[in-house]
């Protein structure tokens, strides 16, 4: 005798299930108070949401009522994500017959399926997803089904968890260190071979970044400026930065991306910098907004993580001190907007492991390479 343990919903839910996470890098949301509904996510899909609803839908009120809670719920993972829109495609497996699709919610789409053949000669979700016609479990049932699709999600998920543990997992800190004790040693020296880290002599003497010097051929400066810096406070502020965000960062990135990253975010910083002031300049602040340009686009990538940090802490602090760059004489913050571009763009150009796509590692390239061939026209032709 023959029992099958699951509904004809049910085996629509799991198939659609199993092809989203498998195929189309979709994965589970817990929303709470929701019965017999599956959210899942993909930030980078052509539906940043997809809800499959088993519940029974009987008429238009209960319908547009539906679409209000699917708008809801929608508007808090749009802030928790930092997403200014969120295209979302809700599954409907058990309306009514009276209902009518034709009241949609703005970024909302709705779909209505009673059996997987339906799905398959649906033109909008093949168009969409392509690889649904072959890719979609349609020839198991009951608990072959339940066995090949939680065989496949497993299998899924354990690969997703090497590469989150590996970006995640914590690790030995070692560049952050030597880039601030060598700040340390430069300053302290430049105290005992020179008259002081705030005289200009020992400055220029250490490589203080010097636009008529830079222009001369000593483009070393741009990136030994970045370890200089004029008084103690000035030292302090920047090391206690480096130390924070440094950590943090080059636990995610690991150590070689970490310190291209700085250094070229250093060199971007210097740049414009010496384009923009002909007056000495110095300091690690270029670089270090880098690590926090590079800190914004690694969380951007992984927000459902990083949401909260990037929104409470990343960008306050970036907004923050360009504000008070911009207020207070003294400070350099064009070399802190080049920084914070360079960081942002040299992490797009890295990468960010199981998120980026080749074709962004290419564009963040390009447009860095072009940004400093620009800056160097600016600074090596058109200002001489």
């Amino acid at each position: 005798m023959h029992f099958n343990i699951l509904n004809k919903n049910d085996e629509i839910v799991m198939s659609l299930v199993h092809y989203f996470i498998t195929e189309e890098n979709y994965t589970p949301i817990v929303v709470r108070g929701v019965k017999d509904e599956i959210w899942l996510e993909n930030l980078d899909g052509p539906y940043r949401i997809i809800r499959i609803n088993s519940n029974y839908i009987h008429n238009d009120e209960q319908y547009k009522f539906d679409l209000f809670k699917t708008k809801k719920v929608v508007e808090q993972i749009k802030k928790k994500t930092l997403s200014l829109s969120m295209n979302t495609l809700n599954i409907f497996l058990n309306l009514g017959d009276n209902v009518h699709l034709d009241e949609e919610e703005k970024n909302i789409s709705s779909m209505k399926f009673s059996d997987i053949n339906e799905i398959l000669k649906d033109k909008n979700i093949v168009k969409v997803f392509p690889n649904i016609k072959n890719k979609l479990i349609k020839d198991k049932e009951g608990i072959d089904l339940i066995v090949n699709v939680t065989n496949d999600i497993n299998a899924k998920t354990v690969e997703d968890n090497k590469v989150f543990t590996k970006i995640f997992e914590p690790k030995k800190i070692i560049v952050t260190p030597i880039l601030i004790l060598l700040c340390v040693l430069v300053f302290i020296s430049m105290y005992i071979w020179g008259n002081g880290s705030e005289d200009t002599f020992t400055l220029l003497m250490f490589g203080a970044n010097f636009r008529v010097l830079v222009q001369e051929g000593e483009v070393w400066r741009l990136i030994t400026s970045t370890f200089l810096h004029i008084g103690i406070i000035h030292l302090l502020v920047n090391m206690y930065s480096l130390y924070i965000i440094g950590r943090q960062l080059e636990s995610l990135l690991g150590k070689f991306k970490f310190l291209i990253v700085y250094l070229g975010s250093g060199l971007l910083g210097s740049l414009l910098s010496v384009v923009v002031h002909s007056t000495i300049s110095a300091g690690a602040s270029g670089a270090i907004f880098g690590l926090l340009g590079s800190l914004l686009y690694f969380g951007y990538h992984y927000r459902l993580y990083l949401g909260n940090v990037l929104r409470t802490q990343v960008i306050p602090v970036i907004i923050v001190n360009l504000l008070i760059g911009f207020m207070l004489p003294g400070i350099d913050n064009f070399a802190h907007i080049g920084g914070l571009v360079g960081g942002y763009l040299l992490t797009m150009a890295l990468g960010v492991p199981g998120k980026s796509k080749k074709s962004d590692q290419i564009n963040g390239s390009i447009v860095f390479i072009l940004l400093v061939a620009f800056l160097c026209y600016m600074l090596f032709g058109y200002l001489r």
